[in-house]
């Protein structure tokens, strides 16, 4: 069974940075998928980023530019770095995986399996 815990949520002003990690444990396929969704109070789940194992890169255009993927493959972690943070980033963030390619990394519904999720909330 696939595992995920998030961490490394908080609460920071505007401008500031965050790191997220997503601990992963339990995969049988050395070919995965990574997902960064994020879901704020009375809205839908909106994707931010997803990373393949071929380290191949995707990011939402709300993010990309601002946020950055990378992987500790000896930890079996994945990272989301967030700079330059804005208000509408507070949200609840979550860590998604599925095993297999990324072939459509920014729809949550390709994904099987889900961490418990991060706050962060960035204030102005």
């Amino acid at each position: 069974q696939v595992q995920l815990v998030e961490s490394g949520g908080g609460s920071v002003q505007a401008g500031g940075s965050l790191r997220l990690s997503c601990a992963t444990s339990g995969y049988t396929d050395s070919n995965n998928c990574l997902g960064w969704f994020r879901q704020a109070p009375g809205k839908g789940r909106e994707a931010v980023a997803a990373l393949s194992t071929r380290a191949r890169a995707f990011y939402a255009a709300s993010v990309k530019g601002r946020f950055t993927l990378s992987q500790d493959n000896t930890k079996n972690t994945v990272y989301l770095q967030m700079n330059s943070l804005k208000p509408e980033d507070t949200a609840m963030y979550y860590c998604a995986a599925t095993v297999g390619d990324c072939w459509s990394p920014l729809n949550p519904s390709y994904y099987d399996y889900w961490g418990q999720g991060t706050q962060v909330t960035v204030a102005s």
